[in-house]
């Protein structure tokens, strides 16, 4: 197991003894352990007991534990806990603005022992008897659980990911001369699906349904399927999984009818005739490039045919060519251990150069995040800067450029002075507090940021956290608007929980000049890896490399922020 996946089972029982009323000191150590483990650089899982007991606040119990961990995946104690208490407490923990002891509270007060039990009690008034839990209180728990209940059973498209991949592989090895594909939401790589859906061309139609209803991960749903059609789910995470299964003649034909979004497939495009018409009036077709071409079209991308811009053919002609994860020549926005990253500055920099990128860009962050993501201050602003001078001297040709992910304040400035602001190379403004904000004040939030000279990309716009909270309202045409006019990058956020600009957007941001950027948001070297999430939204939202700022070569981009930077220098002085 990983470092996260270790300290994820740490947390969760930390939060089990708050949750059965365990002794202060106990969970106080608990949490001093997970505070150091979260920064310690090591592999736990190639570590003894008696190693892990040497890290900071870790101590013998705790080490054990790992180890114990390390053994068998889990720990007696955690499973104790787990034991102890009912599923639907277990659940409860998992709700967000809400802590341990007032789950407690609810779970032995109220003997609430589920999020229907708790949503049901709200609407009865029976919190009010309780101390601590106000109107407002009230309103996030209702909030926060009708939130997970809308999403339940919804996957990110990088976790649905291994699930389709794995699903696949194993069928086509079961049965070498099918024909399968991905359809749906997933094979237009939406951020979010609700639903896996694959398309089967089989002669052993009998034999494939069997074996679909033998696969462990699978529960098969005989009463929702039908003659055409395999429906069940993941056991795992409950999410709807449907096979449609057709004849080798039909294959490209429903494959093309399942991919598309109503607006793509029912577009209009000959003699008052949809796609989906011109489909079914041919006998048969032999790819979906034939399809486009019974319309006058050139092939349109999965991942495009949402009805969005794809039927505008100026468009199309200047997005000719998308953007591939192979047009990416460095990686901007990340973080190391001088912040709240997980490697050092060094051995970013150089797995980055070792995946063949030629530049990176560094952007801890700043001051005001201290307490909680040991943002940096002047002073370790300039002690990170003089380490990066020596890096680029060792690691030439490749370059480190000076970054900050610098907060966007309450009031909209940034979180540095101008001298210090001059200092770094580049700066990435995003919003990490005070999201509570209607859709005027985060906007003005924003137009403030943006309009300071010093700022060269703005991230992950919204705050968004996908399955987990919305992101803070935003007037997106005048956000995009007032980057063009101030020559201000907006990010895409990689994070497969972030993917923030939304792609439904990014159109309308190319239309107006706009650059995008596409950023993983690293914590670790393996962050580096999402990029390719990012290269989907960009896909989506008709993104080439002529537009994307880190598709530059280390020159132009060197460019780019020397120019962006003289230019603040001259309207701040």
């Amino acid at each position: 197991m990983d470092n996260k996946s270790i300290i994820r089972l740490l947390k969760q029982t930390c939060s089990l003894m708050e949750l059965h009323g365990e002794n202060d000191f106990k969970i106080k150590s608990y949490n001093n352990a997970i505070f150091n483990l979260e920064r310690e650089k090591g592999e736990l899982s190639g570590m003894n007991a008696a190693e892990m007991a040497k890290i900071n606040g870790v101590g013998k119990s705790i080490a054990t534990a790992i180890d114990e961990i390390n053994q068998t995946g889990s720990f007696s104690t955690l499973e104790k806990y787990l034991q102890e208490t009912p599923a639907g407490v277990i659940e409860l923990l998992s709700l967000k603005g809400i802590g341990a002891k007032k789950i407690r509270q609810l779970w032995k007060d109220l003997e609430i022992e589920s999020s229907e039990d708790l949503l049901k009690a709200i609407e009865e008034g029976k919190l009010a008897k309780l101390k601590g839990f106000g109107e407002k209180t009230q309103n996030n728990l209702k909030e926060a659980i009708l939130f997970k209940q809308k999403h339940s059973g919804k996957l990110l498209y990088a976790e649905a990911e291994p699930f389709v991949n794995a699903l696949k592989s194993n069928i086509q090895k079961q049965f070498p001369d099918i024909q399968i594909s991905e359809s749906g939401t997933f094979r237009r790589k939406v951020e979010i699906i609700e639903e896996l859906l694959f398309v089967i061309a089989s002669e052993q139609e009998a034999q494939v349904k069997t074996y679909l209803s033998q696969i462990e991960e699978l529960e098969y749903n005989q009463k929702q399927s039908g003659p055409f059609t395999w429906r069940g789910q993941l056991k795992e995470t409950e999410t709807p999984v449907r096979f449609r299964f057709t004849t080798k003649d039909n294959y490209y034909k429903d494959l093309f009818i399942s991919t598309g979004s109503g607006a793509h497939i029912y577009h209009e495009v000959k003699e008052q005739k949809s796609l989906a018409d011109l489909v079914r009036e041919s006998e048969h077709v032999a790819s979906e490039e034939e399809i486009y071409q019974l319309a006058g079209l050139k092939f349109i991308e999965p991942e495009l045919r949402e009805g969005q811009f794809e039927f505008d053919t100026t468009k199309m002609q200047q997005r000719a060519i998308l953007i591939e994860t192979g047009d990416l020549k460095g990686i901007l926005h990340n973080h190391c251990t001088y912040s709240d990253g997980k490697h050092s500055l060094e051995e970013m920099a150089t797995y980055c150069k070792e995946l063949g990128y030629e530049y990176l860009g560094i952007t801890d962050h700043s001051k005001s995040s201290f307490y909680y993501a040991n943002g940096l201050y002047e002073n370790r602003v300039k002690e990170q800067q003089e380490e990066i001078d020596e890096l680029n001297k060792k690691l030439a040709p490749f370059k480190i450029f000076k970054g900050i992910e610098c907060d966007i304040l309450p009031d909209g400035s940034l979180d540095y002075d101008n001298d210090t602001l001059a200092s770094f190379d580049f700066i990435v403004a995003s919003i990490h507090s005070a999201m509570s904000m209607d859709v005027e004040k985060a906007t003005l939030r924003l137009l403030k940021a943006i309009e300071n000279p010093f700022t060269t990309i703005l991230g992950h716009m919204t705050g968004r956290l996908l399955l987990q909270r919305d992101g803070y309202p935003v007037d997106h045409k005048t956000i995009i608007d007032a980057c063009a006019k101030n020559n201000v990058v907006i990010e895409i956020n990689s994070h497969p929980r972030r993917l923030d600009i939304d792609w439904r957007w990014i159109d309308y941001a190319l239309s107006m000049g706009v650059k995008l950027s596409i950023n993983p948001d690293a914590h670790a070297k393996e962050g580096y890896h999402d990029m390719v999430y990012g290269v989907h939204v960009g896909r989506k939202g008709g993104l080439t490399k002529e537009m994307n700022l880190n598709s530059m070569s280390l020159p132009d981009i060197e460019k780019h922020f020397t120019n962006k930077k003289e230019k603040a220098l001259n309207v701040a002085v």
